[in-house]
This record gives C-alpha cells, structure tokens and sequence, in this order.
C-alpha cells in the first residue's frame, strides 16, 4: 500500500470526502445515504453554523490516487466552554479495513487537535451530539433511522486497536403497537392530567419563528446537565428548524404547558431512511419520482427527542407526551418506531423506555483517546 494522508483543500477534495461512503458501502442494503446537498451544506465551511464557533479539518487517506478512508477532525469552542475541558473531536469516519489506515487517519486528527491545545481526542462526532454521533457496535443488519449512525461491524476493531477506549454508550429502543403499553400508561398519563395543570397543543407552523424560540428554550434548558451536551446557539437552531420543516409530520411534534406556560416538548420525525436508501444522494434530475413513491412506504417513526424544563421534571410530562404519540401515530401510518439516543446512564429515561414496553434495540458507542502532550 502506497498510503497518503492528504488535507481536503479543494472542491474536488471535497467531492472525494462526500462521495467516499457512496463506494464503500455500495453493496450494503443497510446504510442509507444522505443526499449530497445535504453533506455538503454540513461539512463545507461557511454554510453550517456549527463553523462559527468551530474549527474543522478534513482528511482523505489515498492509495495510489484511490480513496480509502477520511476523517474530521474538529474543536468546538462551545463544547470546551460550556464543560471547561479541552477535547478535541474526530467525526464523519469511513474506511476499508485496514488498520494502517485507520490508524494513520486517526493519528492525523489526534496530532491536529493537539496543536490545538487538547488533550483528548472524542468521536465520532458529526459534529456534535446536536447531529449525528456514535459509532453503531450491534444490530448490523438493520437500516438504522434518521440521523443516527451506520457503519460495518470492523470499525469497533480499528479503534480499539488505535488505542481508543469507550466513553459513553448511547442506547435506543424500539416500540410497536405489539409491546407499547396502551392500557396501563394511558391510564397513568389520564391520572396525571386530572391532577395536574398540564395540556399539550400543537406547534403552530404560522408562527414558527415564535415557536422555535420557545423550543429552543426548552431544549437548552432541558438537556443542559447532560453527558456531552453543547446548547445550541441561536443561528443553529433557527437552521435546524427550517432543515426538518421539510420533513417534520406537524401532528407529531407538540408542546407541553404546566400552568399555561410552555414546559416540554417532544418532536418525532418520519424515517425518511426509508425513502433516502433509494436516492442514492440525489434527488435531481429524476430522484424527486422515486422519493414520492417511496415516502408513502415510510411506515416508522424516530422519537428524536423529548425534554421537560428543570422545574417541571418529575409532574409526569413525559408519560404524557409519550402516550400521545403512542396513541396518535399508529393512527396516522406509523405503528412502529425508535425511541432514541439516550445515555446509558440516564436512569430516568432508560426506566420510561422500559415501562413503555420498548426495547432495547441499538448500542452506539462513544470513544475516547488520550493525549500526550
């Protein structure tokens, strides 16, 4: 092997970078690609607001002119602010099975956070828990959903001979018309609200400016003591908003309100993986046909995240906000779905997913080096 590891510099670099994953897994029925557009707009500097607050670097590794593996290697100032340490990440990790590959990748993004003042290197990371994270260590022969990882089971392998160790698992779970426990946490989520002053409505798309500050808010507060989290700047929201506009089912995303004021919320998408393994990361000239064949087939849900303001944890707002949409989306086509990412360690949520009758289904995983520096 005749390996380079080369710095992307170039849009055709770039090109190289997002197009890599499309030849590698080829003939995977699993892994279901993200249109390229949407890689692009990510990963190209100046385009995500991530890249305000962050420092990026991309990498290819070559083989005689062929692409064989990348990688980013990024500082996210917030995260180093907000959890007063200095973690350096790597993300978007792809490459054929080759530890000398994966080591020379991964040895290239460690000495560049470590210019940067680091001392650990984390990931992967794509970019931050506020996107797409984890490396998938079971269930390879399942197409995950939305937004979560996919990757061949000898990737586990490479990092741990690269000298990485686990950080954190991220767990997620799975629920059907079959296990979900109507009768009992229907009851449960009535009592509740006979006692209590809580109601749902939905979000209003009319005023989605207003409604995206109140999410943010909520989001922020409610996640803010996790493992790994970053609050989300202003400028990352409002474009996270707008991005899953386009996909976002209205009647599965809905506020809840303690005493008339605005106190969790919970937004599920459809799987759209569905629909993304047939476009092969195109959408024009002719992709657009086969994405409104196939969005009528997207019969599952991802319950991408549901969050309750420190003040209201414990009033019994997210047993409501899970019976609603256990209720409503079989109602609606979707009488399966995922509940997930949730740490390992998050007792309260891991206890819910369990009581729901949801389970387990997917292991990501977290991984740590350590630097010397």
């Amino acid at each position: 092997m005749s390996l380079t590891i080369k710095t992307v510099t170039s849009k055709n670099d770039l090109k190289k970078f997002i197009l890599f994953p499309h030849a590698l897994y080829r003939d995977n029925p699993f892994w279901a690609p993200n249109l390229f557009s949407e890689d692009k707009k990510l990963i190209a500097p100046g385009r995500h607001p991530f890249h305000e607050h962050a420092e990026v670097c991309l990498f290819l590794a070559e083989d005689t002119g062929r692409v064989v593996g990348r990688i980013s290697a990024h500082i996210n100032h917030n995260h180093n602010r907000f959890h007063q340490d200095r973690v350096g990440f790597f993300g978007f990790f792809e490459c054929i099975d080759s530890g000398e590959v994966a080591q020379s990748l991964l040895n290239k993004a460690a000495d560049y956070v470590r210019s940067k003042g680091m001392d650990t290197l984390r990931g992967p990371m794509n970019f931050s828990t506020n996107e797409s994270c984890g490396l998938l260590v079971n269930s390879f022969d399942e197409t995950p959903y939305f937004m979560m990882p996919y990757n061949f089971p000898y990737y586990e392998r490479l990092l741990g001979d690269a000298g990485f160790q686990k950080s954190k698992d991220l767990l997620c779970y799975g629920l059907d018309t079959e296990t979900y426990q109507f009768e009992r946490l229907g009851k449960v989520a009535e009592r509740i609200q006979k006692r209590s002053r809580i109601a749902l409505r939905e979000v209003d798309f009319y005023r989605l400016e207003e409604e995206v500050e109140i999410l943010k808010t909520i989001y922020n507060s409610a996640w803010e003591k996790n493992w790994g989290f970053v609050p989300m700047t202003d400028a990352e929201f409002t474009f996270m908003a707008h991005e899953m506009k386009a996909i976002v089912d209205k009647r599965l995303l809905y506020i809840a309100l303690y005493k008339d004021k605005p106190a969790g919320f919970i937004l599920c998408l459809p799987d759209i993986n569905i629909v993304l393994k047939h476009l092969k990361g195109r959408l024009f000239p002719f992709g657009i046909f086969k994405a409104l064949y196939w969005k009528r087939k997207i019969n599952r849900i991802r319950i991408i995240t549901m969050g309750v303001i420190r003040e209201c944890r414990g009033l019994g707002i997210d047993i409501i906000l899970y019976n609603q949409i256990a209720n409503l989306s079989p109602s609606i086509g979707y009488p399966s779905g995922e509940l997930g990412w949730v740490l390992e360690d998050n007792e309260p949520m891991n206890r819910a997913a369990k009581l729901m009758g949801a389970k387990f289904s997917k292991r990501y995983r977290i991984y740590d080096r350590k630097l010397v520096t």
